[in-house]
């Protein structure tokens, strides 16, 4: 008896014709941003109830396990409200990675294989969002899942933890508990999983073996990109405007938690145009170097770092600086949990806040949507941010970024959770803004493929 047997199901938001899973087999499900992903994990979890179906068989709920940003983003926003550092002497790090895991498991090899035995001790929060991606997954394999989803699972991994995280997953594919992922991007598609189908609208198609020349066809087909030749909006500024020989000058960095160096004796100096490439595996300190520069790290002020002219801690305002910046992180995209119309985000970005608390002028609206359309979004401006696909909120954040032609422009991993035609298009998007010259550029990427020509300058650490 197959483990999932759909035929002719029918939702306002889904529709799977047939779909038929047996037990080991391993399946990719591929999809745009907005394609209808998220409906199929739905269905999965028991949240979502046909209209009309003439067959529905699916494992127990209790057997399935959702590795997902929309689950990790549940986690972090349950461990924010149980934070009681404010009543506690010391920081509260909430709950440990050890507490994600059976005790009986904590020695097992493949929390070691996971890299992740040097962080039981450490807090959720405190994990890196790929650390925090394959605590959950291990958390699902000992917990004795037999149906494990895992929606974009190596976004946000250095490529050594890519390889291990697949090598266990093809593992778990021949030992009883099947493997669905829910990629955006056809390069993710593991050799070892040959089982695709596409979604595109909610419509879910069955279409092959990934080995067959035809499967490949219709892929190259359904994915063959859009000409995009939308004028650029017009920029407040030009980076001529700028006056100091360095946007970011940091000496002998050095950032340190609960005695362990996240870096130490870290040297970087960014001048205008000198776009930026960081790289380095997960837990290096790519995202604490990125706090430093932005002031969110609160050890900007015991270094000796220069920021935008401004040296830390000589009397300059946080906002003073991010006035001038740009930025866009899974940090980021985890805080703003404000419910509001997409317009109203992307415009918030005037403001650098978390939602917009003051009447925004009419020029800065209308540069709102011009953004908005040139990421491909305005047809959504007055949708809610909390209804639109993960991928199209951080298309979003990017407009957002970019409304007050910032002078630096901060992209940590700004493709996380994009489909492969909106990876490449914020890519050429990327390298078409180098020319237009009024922003400096950092982007932290795992990918090599995100190794741009642009990038002149290249810090791994």
């Amino acid at each position: 008896m197959p483990m999932i047997n759909i035929v002719n199901f029918k939702h306002s938001k889904l529709s799977i014709r047939h779909w038929q899973i047996t037990k080991n087999e391993s399946w990719c499900v591929l999809g745009r941003n907005g394609s209808g992903k998220q409906y199929l994990d739905q269905l999965l979890a028991g949240e979502i109830i046909a209209d009309s179906v003439d067959e529905l068989t699916l494992p127990s709920v209790a057997k399935i396990a959702l590795v997902s940003f929309e689950a990790q983003q549940q986690i972090y926003e349950n461990e924010l409200k149980l934070d009681a550092t404010d009543y506690l002497d010391a920081n509260d790090v909430g709950t440990k990675a050890k507490d994600f895991l059976p005790k009986d498991k904590l020695d097992h090899p493949l929390i070691s294989e996971f890299s992740l035995s040097h962080r039981l001790e450490t807090g959720y929060r405190q994990l890196s969002t790929g650390e925090g991606r394959k605590l959950l997954i291990l958390q699902a394999i000992f917990n004795g899942a037999e149906l494990l989803v895992c929606d974009n699972p190596f976004d946000s991994l250095d490529e050594a933890s890519c390889v291990a995280l697949s090598a266990a997953l093809k593992r778990l594919s021949t030992t009883g508990i099947n493997v669905l992922m829910m990629l955006s991007n056809r390069a993710d598609i593991p050799q070892w999983c040959n089982k695709i189908a596409f979604i595109e609208r909610g419509q879910l198609d069955v279409i092959g073996d990934l080995t067959n020349a035809s499967t490949k066809r219709q892929l190259d087909a359904l994915l063959t990109p859009i000409s995009d030749d939308l004028a650029w909006p017009e920029s407040s500024h030009q980076l001529s405007d700028y006056q100091h020989p360095y946007l970011v000058k940091l000496n002998k960095g050095k950032v340190h938690y609960g005695g362990v160096d996240v870096f130490a004796d870290l040297n970087v100096s960014i001048k205008p145009l000198q776009h930026t490439l960081i790289t380095g595996s997960n837990g290096s300190g790519k995202s604490t170097l990125m706090q430093l520069i932005t002031g969110d790290c609160t050890q900007c002020y015991s270094n000796d770092i220069e920021v935008l002219g401004h040296k830390r801690g000589s009397g300059e305002s946080i906002w003073q600086l991010k006035a001038h910046m740009g930025i866009v992180s899974s940090e980021l995209h985890r805080q703003y949990r404000v419910n509001g119309e997409l317009l109203t985000v992307v415009t918030s970005g005037f403001y650098d806040s978390i939602g917009l608390y003051k009447q925004p002028e009419r020029y800065q609206i209308e540069l709102a949507r011009q953004w908005l359309d040139k990421v491909g979004l305005l047809e959504h401006q007055y949708t809610s941010f909390k209804d639109l696909s993960y991928g199209e909120q951080r298309l979003a954040l990017i407009a957002r970024a970019l409304v007050k032609s910032p002078y630096l422009l901060i992209l940590d991993e700004p493709t996380q959770g994009l489909d492969e035609l909106n990876r490449h298009r914020v890519l050429n998007f990327i390298e078409q803004l180098a020319q237009q010259k009024h922003s400096t550029m950092i982007l932290v990427s795992h990918r090599k493929d995100e190794h741009l020509a642009i990038f002149k300058q290249h810090i791994r650490l």
